[in-house]
């Protein structure tokens, strides 16, 4: 099980630190346009296929306002334009890193 010790914002990214040592740095914008809640991503409709929505972000909805953890496994992002359904799992944040 992923376990985070310490996570903050420094400056335009959020910074995470994990129980077995690893460190990631995650640039704000681009978590915001992760985010995997289905008003960003999409849901499948009754056939099964997948609607992607156009995301219109504009002005302070790229700055992180505060986060929370869920369950000891992920953390709820809370973004200044009142955007907060994304549920990050610890495993999710750490497959974001790995984008170049």
């Amino acid at each position: 099980m992923i376990r985070l010790d310490h996570a903050a914002v420094v400056g335009s990214e959020l910074a995470l630190r994990f129980a077995d040592g690893e460190e990631i740095y995650l640039a704000l914008d681009m978590l915001r346009r992760a985010c995997p809640c289905a008003a960003c991503q999409g849901e499948p409709d009754a056939l099964g296929r997948v609607l992607r929505p156009v995301q219109q972000i504009e002005g302070r909805g790229f700055e992180l306002q505060r986060f929370e953890g869920v369950g000891g496994y992920a953390l709820q992002l809370f973004w200044a334009d009142g955007h907060s359904t994304g549920i990050y799992t610890f495993d999710y944040l750490r497959r974001l890193a790995l984008i170049p």
